[in-house]
């Protein structure tokens, strides 16, 4: 599947039904009627998934994140078109991992799925299991990815899906970028933090309460940008896309939600970045004539934050340069007003 061949009206009807799912509490008609369906939306929609894909896994690795070692098996849940596991196999090397295992409800979606990761990687074993709650033994130390879920699954369906996570040596979660899916992640990661032998990998720089919980953050939530190849802007192939989906190509809001079994005598993810020392920009900057707000998160809770320029006009001119990532900065603040930043640097 290329441009040339990419069939309009069956992206028209794609978008369609994501918009209607995504404001009905529950889904309508299955998404995909053939592969051809498929191949479209991966080139397209899931593309654009990837990019922030791409994003949460360079975040990763520069944390110095990677699955662990004994979970040589990993399982894509919802695969749709398989972008999610092709990228962190691409990401953390297909040779880490002894198999691949695919999951959607639809049967499509999975053959589909099965396919392009044959083709893209053929020593790889790629399996489909029979059904979700099929994946067992011998299949027991796995890395679990889900992409995009928790706002087409009512209530017993994630309940069974957090009971599948709960088996998983490590889980990366990423959604969109909206209010209502970063709570729902939120209400995910305070469960797992309170009840469940997981540790936080990310988003966050602590493993205290979410600060987003607190009494006055009720209008804020956890996201941040990705941003798409800076190609796509001259491509009159994306450009035309997006103008015919009603996208703007430079908007890739997303959230995400990385654990890891805890592990006896396993040693600290914070050993050579002390995470008490580190803070997580929540969302992007505003930028004023003379300073920045800047909304904060970290061990102590989240909080607004103002950068003056004239405090450090080289870091701030930084700051309003940055691409979308990093998100992790050491602060230096102003001992009589901890709210204000005199300057810092990314992580």
């Amino acid at each position: 599947m290329d441009w040339t061949q990419l069939d309009w009206q069956t992206l028209d009807r794609l978008r369609g039904n994501f918009l209607r799912d995504n404001d009905s509490a529950q889904p309508g008609e299955p998404y995909w009627r053939s592969h051809a369906d498929l191949a479209n939306y991966d080139l397209t929609y899931a593309e654009r998934i990837g990019w922030k894909w791409d994003a949460v896994l360079s975040e990763l690795r520069r944390r110095n994140w990677a699955p662990p070692a004994q979970a040589r098996v990993l399982l894509d849940w919802g695969c749709g078109s398989g972008v999610a596991a092709r990228r962190v196999l691409r990401a953390f090397g297909a040779e880490n991992f002894d198999a691949l295992s695919l999951w959607d409800h639809s049967p499509l979606a999975r053959d589909y799925a099965a396919k392009v990761a044959r083709r893209d990687f053929p020593k790889l074993h790629i399996e489909i299991p029979p059904d979700a709650s099929s994946f067992r033994a011998p299949h027991s130390a796995f890395t679990l990815l889900l992409s995009h879920v928790i706002n087409e699954l009512p209530p017993h369906a994630l309940g069974e899906l957090l009971a599948l996570a709960r088996r998983a040596e490590a889980v990366i979660w990423m959604e969109p970028g909206t209010h209502a899916d970063s709570r729902a992640l939120v209400a995910v990661r305070e469960q797992f933090r309170e009840r469940e032998n997981f540790r936080i990998v990310a988003p966050c720089t602590h493993e205290a309460a979410c600060g987003l919980l607190a009494a006055g953050n009720e209008r804020h939530w956890c996201h941040n940008f990705a941003e798409p190849p800076p190609n796509i802007y001259a491509d009159s192939n994306w450009v035309k896309f997006g103008r015919r989906a009603g996208i703007d190509l430079r908007s890739l809001p997303y959230s995400f939600l990385v654990l890891e079994k805890k592990r006896e005598n396993a040693a600290s993810a914070s050993a050579d970045n002390p995470q008490s020392e580190v803070s997580r920009i929540i969302g992007r900057p505003r930028f004023h004539k003379a300073h920045a707000s800047i909304c904060n998160c970290d061990a102590n809770g989240v909080a607004e934050l103002t950068l003056h320029k004239r405090a450090d006009p080289a870091f701030f001119k930084k700051l309003e340069r940055a691409p979308a990532h990093p998100p992790l900065y050491v602060w230096e603040r102003d001992g009589a007003e901890p709210a204000r930043i005199t300057t810092g640097r990314a992580m």
